[in-house]
């Protein structure tokens, strides 16, 4: 290729690079979490009101997902870890009546609350299609980070640290 042919490549090559840099940076920009309500079945009432100030982990989940299964216990356990540091995780079930849900949890208990789809308007907000799916709020009401997918315990600390929450333990996986 001669010198006039080589700067157009030159140009499109740079162009391209920037625009992959401009993609992924971050912008700082804030996303508001949706406004949601959602009943436990235990009866206990969440919406962005009663949740301000802590960190919301939702945990969209259904009960013939091997995945979600396999990360249960992890989940439950970092929300009992991270209570004291204003954690309160949701486990969402997508799409599943009470009857099927309740029957379950009888083999598969969770310390986690659980919210079923009819008893709020949470699965359809974050397009919960794909499980599991975690959204965690941080205590100013914004999504501060998302996970399509089980990532074992360190996808989840470093997602809950999006929002803040981490122990010491954390900080190795950092690197």
């Amino acid at each position: 290729m001669g010198a006039r042919h080589t700067i157009p490549w030159r140009f499109l090559c740079a162009t391209a690079v920037l625009a992959a840099v401009c993609a992924f940076a971050d912008s700082g920009e804030v996303e508001p979490a949706p406004r949601f309500h959602a009943k436990t079945l235990d009866d206990a009432q969440f919406d962005n009101n009663s949740v301000k100030g802590k960190v919301v982990l939702l945990d969209f989940w259904t009960t013939w997902c091997p995945y979600c299964a396999a990360e249960e216990s992890l989940v439950d356990n970092l929300g009992a870890e991270f209570a004291d540091k204003g954690l309160i995780v949701l486990a969402v079930n997508v799409g599943e009546s009470k009857k099927t849900v309740k029957r379950y949890l009888e083999d598969h208990p969770r310390k986690s609350p659980v919210v079923l789809t009819d008893d709020t308007n949470l699965a359809a907000m974050y397009e919960a299609t794909v499980y599991p799916i975690y959204v965690v709020i941080d205590r100013d009401g914004n999504i501060a980070g998302t996970q399509r997918g089980a990532g074992g315990e360190r996808a989840l600390r470093r997602l809950l640290a999006q929002a803040g929450i981490k122990s010491a333990k954390d900080q190795d996986w950092d690197q």
